[in-house]
């Protein structure tokens, strides 16, 4: 299979998942934020990290990092929601809680150079 049909098929099955969480989110809020919390797409992607490479310490290395941006991106989302509650409008509360995960992100990747963390 060709590389260029490895990456189609990949994201459809990315894009799928997205869609299936906006639709549920739209009958209810609560599953939506479910199945979009899932780590479905990372578990995919380890998959076909480890399909690509068969290397144990870089899937391991991935897996870490995945944890540690979750974390990293957390304090955006509570930002987003606590916005949006104050009567915010959608593009800013998405504007700034960009800007928490940004801040996040570059935190962690300092923290990364300094402690050796897989980011």
């Amino acid at each position: 299979m060709s590389v260029g049909v490895q990456l189609a098929i990949k994201a459809l099955i990315s894009g799928a998942l997205i869609a299936i969480a906006s639709e549920v989110a739209r009958r209810s809020p609560g599953w939506g934020g479910l199945i979009a919390s899932l780590p479905l797409t990372s578990m995919i992607a380890l998959v076909w990290l480890w399909r690509d490479t068969h290397d144990p310490l870089r899937v391991a290395d991935f897996v870490s990092g995945t944890a540690l941006y979750v974390i990293a991106a957390l304090p955006a989302f509570g930002l987003i929601a606590l916005l949006l509650r104050r009567g915010a409008g959608i593009a800013p509360a998405m504007l700034f809680g960009a800007l928490a995960a940004m801040a996040g992100y570059l935190a962690l990747m300092w923290a990364g150079r300094r402690f050796g963390l897989p980011v």
